[in-house]
Order: structure tokens, then C-alpha cells, then sequence
């Protein structure tokens, strides 16, 4: 009778034990098929808006601000904002603006951030809907990512009722003179808003439709080096002294050349390929800035370096060559002068946000980064040290269209449908990123 029982209750446990497994089993299908859902209607919606979209980024394109002077733009965020129903926030610093979007369920607090200034700029502008102020260019791709940014918060306001947690909108003022991010934080951003998580992007010369990350820094350390001398130097020795401080402040990887810039979106050799020249390199701009002040000498230069432990042993090296080449006794100092803090992608949210993405658009949607991009940076990175975040390169190029989106260069373009691949893929995101653990 006891084994018999035993047996029974085996029989039950097992029983009930398939039962929980297949409840378990259809309720993961009834999410999956919930999640297919909402990334479907997030693609319907972005296509409803898109045409809106791509108007709004030419108005902001053919009426650009520089930075401190984005009053018109503001405005426009504004209404746009506010129309969708979201609380609105512009007196953090400047003209940036906050859109807060808050879900019907609790949850995470998740920021987005967008840029807003143009540069100075007469290079020539290929577009029909070209710049009406004369000197002053979206020559970087900002008013793209307004646009992205405002379509975003339509996609995820009309999908509100599903949103668990709160979706914070930064367009954020004079990201080109690298303190717009600083002076809101500086101001009390985060005193108004508590964001868990942080995101953005940058359009960049890679292929329209794809999206680029990586962990830890996405741009070298660019630093302005600065040489003090007592005395003028004439023009030979000056020569002589520059090319041995260049030799020494150089390292490349596989004998590339990571200043032709252009190479990024080379397969062989660019950003996507692990054997990138764009990766463990240091060099300088190539070209010294030498003028004399209150009798002293001085020559400076800016040098870009992909490793940070290596920073430290920058300067006394420069000191070795200098006193090697016989001006121990004339040099005053070597010194970083100027320094920003470069992007550095959290690890962990950038593998979830890249299994995200891959996960709903397919494998090839992000592209994996293996090198660290010279020249350009984002200050972007003064949000990073604050909140976790990640920073993307949002592919805006279309060779076969002779479209080319290499930012502060002549005749730089976009393919507008770069928007519906920013708004769609990064709506879908934050949702997910929203009701994760």
C-alpha cells in the first residue's frame, strides 16, 4: 500500500509537473507572440511618421543654429513634444529641452539624448534643401538626429499604454563646443530627472541601415600637447625638434594609417573587420602650432591615442626627446593643455541593447566596432560618468547613390532613411530596455 501510494503520487507529481511545463511553455509563447507584436506595430508606426520625419529633419537642416544660439530649434522641439502629449521641461540650461514620457505601469527610467547645434561652415552642401544661413551648416548630421529623437517619442507616446516606466527625451544644446552635456549636468539635469540607463547615437559615413557599437571607447584620446621653451628656435631646428617629438608620438597598427579617415568604412581595414588599422594606435595631427609670447618659444600639437594606460607616459617621453636632442637646458615644461573625456560604452547594457537589436531585426541590424575612431568625439561622454550608457554610430551613407555622410566634410549628405532605421530599431529597444530586469 505504501509503494503504491508512493507511486500515485508519483504519477500526480509528474503530472502536474508536465501541466506547470506546458503552462510555462504557453505563456512564453503567448509573450513572445505579445513582444512580436509591439516591434510590429513600433515598424508601422515609424513608417506612418516617416515622411513627417524626413520634413522636419530638412526644416531643421535648412534652419540651423550654432551652438548657445539654438533658439528656433527649441521651439520647435517644443510644440512638437508637447502636441504628443509629454510633459516639457527648458529650463534646465540653454535652449535644451526635456520630454518626459511616463508609462501607465512602473519601471525603469531610461534616457535618450539628441543634439541640436550646427557648425560654422561654407563647404559646399549638395542638398536641395540646403542651409538658408549663410556660414552655418547641419554639417554632422544633428538635425538627423532630432529627428530621430522626436520620432522616437512619437512611436513610444502612441504606444504608451504598454510602457512600463518612464522614457526621458534630452535635446541637449551645444554638443560642437563640447559643454552642452557638462552645463546641464552642471545646472541640476539630474536633480530633475533620474535616469537608470542612458542612450544616443551619432550618423556617420557607414552604410545607411546599419548600427555600429562596441564596449568601452568608441572614439581615441585626443589631447593637445603643449612644448615651453625659453627661447625661439629657428626654423631648421624647429623642423628638426617637431619630426622627433612626431617619430616618438607614434604607434600603428599593422603599419595602416588610421588619419585617413575615409578607411573606416573600408572592409579590409575599417571599423567593422578585427583586423582594423583602427585600433592600438597613436599619432599626431602632423602639423605644429609654433609662436613665441612674453619671450618664451612654444610648440603644440594634437595627438590621438587609443589606449589610456599609455597617457601617462605621454609626457615624460616628450621630455626625453627634447633633452636628447640637446634643449635640456632651454626647455620650461611639456604639458597637456587641452583634453576631453572620450565615450565609453557601458558593458553590459551594450551587449543586451546589441542582443535586442539583433533579436528583433535580424543579425545583421548592429554591426560589431573594432576600432576607435581619431579626430572626432562627443560629449556625450559627461552623461557616461554619470549614468550607465551606450553610444551608437548610426550608419548614413549610400555609395550606390553617391550619398556620403562623413560629418564636417564637403558635400556631406545623409540618406534620409537612416531615420526610419534610427527610430524604429531604437524605439524597439528602449521597450524591451524598459520591462528588463
Amino acid at each position: 500500500m505504501k509503494r503504491f501510494t508512493v507511486t500515485l503520487l508519483c504519477f500526480a507529481s509528474t503530472l502536474l509537473s508536465a501541466q506547470g511545463l506546458n503552462s510555462k511553455k504557453e505563456a512564453i509563447s503567448s509573450q513572445n507572440i505579445k513582444v512580436q507584436q509591439v516591434h510590429r506595430s513600433v515598424q508601422q508606426d515609424t513608417d506612418r511618421i516617416f515622411d513627417k520625419l524626413v520634413a522636419l529633419r530638412r526644416s531643421f537642416h535648412e534652419n540651423p543654429e550654432l551652438a548657445g544660439n539654438e533658439k528656433q530649434t527649441q521651439e520647435k522641439i517644443k510644440k512638437y513634444l508637447l502636441d504628443l502629449g509629454l510633459e516639457v521641461n527648458t529650463d534646465i540650461y540653454g535652449y535644451g529641452v526635456i520630454g518626459i514620457l511616463k508609462g501607465e505601469k512602473k519601471g525603469k527610467k531610461i534616457a535618450w539624448r539628441s543634439d541640436m547645434d550646427a557648425l560654422p561652415s561654407d563647404y559646399a552642401d549638395p542638398e536641395a534643401f540646403r542651409s538658408k544661413v549663410k556660414g552655418v551648416q547641419h554639417g554632422c548630421g544633428h538635425d538627423i538626429h532630432m529627428a530621430v529623437g522626436l520620432g522616437i517619442a512619437e512611436v513610444l507616446a502612441k504606444n504608451k499604454k504598454s510602457l512600463r516606466g518612464t522614457v526621458y527625451f534630452i535635446f541637449q544644446p551645444e554638443e560642437e563646443t563640447f559643454k552642452g552635456a557638462k552645463e546641464m549636468l552642471n545646472n541640476g539635469l539630474l536633480t530633475a530627472i533620474h535616469p537608470d540607463e542612458i542612450y544616443g547615437l551619432h550618423v556617420t559615413a557607414t552604410p545607411v541601415g546599419q548600427i555600429m557599437v562596441k564596449s568601452h571607447e568608441m572614439f581615441a584620446y585626443q589631447k593637445k600637447i603643449r612644448v615651453q621653451l625659453k627661447n625661439r628656435l629657428s626654423e631648421d631646428e624647429t623642423n628638426r625638434l617637431t619630426k622627433k617629438i612626431s617619430n616618438f608620438l607614434i604607434r600603428l597598427h599593422a603599419e595602416g594609417k588610421p588619419w585617413e579617415i575615409q578607411s573606416i568604412v573600408d572592409p579590409t581595414i575599417g571599423l567593422t573587420n578585427p583586423d582594423t588599422i583602427f585600433k592600438d594606435y597613436l599619432f599626431t595631427d602632423g602639423k605644429f602650432n609654433t609662436y613665441s609670447k612674453n619671450n618664451e618659444f612654444f610648440l603644440e600639437t594634437y595627438l590621438y591615442e587609443t589606449n589610456p594606460s599609455n597617457l601617462d607616459k605621454i609626457i615624460p617621453g616628450v621630455q626625453n626627446v627634447i633633452e636628447d636632442s640637446g634643449y635640456k637646458n632651454e626647455l620650461f615644461s611639456v604639458s597637456f593643455v587641452q583634453g576631453n573625456p572620450t565615450v565609453i560604452n557601458d558593458e553590459k547594457l551594450t551587449q543586451s541593447a546589441t542582443e535586442i537589436l539583433q533579436n528583433i531585426y535580424g543579425k545583421n541590424t548592429v554591426a560589431a566596432d573594432y576600432g576607435q575612431v581619431p579626430f572626432f568625439n562627443d560629449d556625450f561622454s559627461y552623461f557616461q560618468q554619470k549614468i550607465p550608457g551606450v553610444y551608437f554610430f548610426l550608419g548614413g551613407s549610400n555609395f550606390e547613390k553617391g550619398v556620403i555622410a562623413m560629418n564636417h566634410a564637403p558635400n556631406f549628405q545623409v540618406d534620409e532613411e537612416s531615420i526610419r532605421t534610427g527610430v524604429k530599431s531604437f524605439s524597439s529597444l528602449i521597450i524591451e530596455r524598459l520591462t528588463s530586469n
